[in-house]
């Protein structure tokens, strides 16, 4: 699966990982702190076109060896879904790695960035622990990225005015 989608490209590599690029009119600081601070993550992460979805509850700190907790409601269910793990290497405005630990299915994530003098380059880089996890993402919540890139693009723009 090779994709372009408004900007954003998505490709499969092999039978684990996917990786996911996108470029953006702002520096790497910009694009790192809408990664790291919670407040500007909040603003863009959840897919709009996804009815009734928050984000409730979003604890991050962004740091080698720190954690994420964020937890995500649906509507007017008292449900929650809740994402969590670890960040296994933060290096600020280029790089932040981390574990998706809420099950046995989880990724390792990782999130570049490549200063190009006046853009920056993302490079979201994705690996999975069998065909069959990355074969379900690519049917959930890979689906989402470009969106929520694309969402990314408009905070950061709204940002720079």
């Amino acid at each position: 699966m090779n994709q372009q989608v408004d900007g954003t490209s998505v490709e499969r590599r092999g039978d684990r990982e996917l990786v996911v690029r996108r470029t953006f009119n702002a520096p790497p600081s910009a694009v790192f702190r809408a990664w790291s601070e919670p407040e500007m993550f909040q603003a863009w992460w959840v897919p709009k076109s996804v009815p009734g979805l928050s984000l409730v509850s979003c604890d991050m700190d962004v740091r080698t060896g720190g954690k994420y907790r964020l937890e995500f409601g649906a509507g007017g269910d008292s449900d929650t879904m809740t994402f969590y793990g670890k960040y296994l290497e933060v290096v600020p405005n280029e790089r932040i790695v981390w574990t998706n630990d809420e099950g046995e299915e989880g990724a390792v994530t990782t999130v570049s960035l490549k200063d190009q003098g006046s853009t920056t380059l993302l490079r979201f880089h994705e690996v999975y622990p069998s065909k069959e996890v990355l074969e379900a993402a690519l049917q959930g919540s890979a689906v989402a990225l470009p969106e929520q890139l694309d969402q990314l693009d408009e905070l950061l723009t709204s940002k720079a005015e």
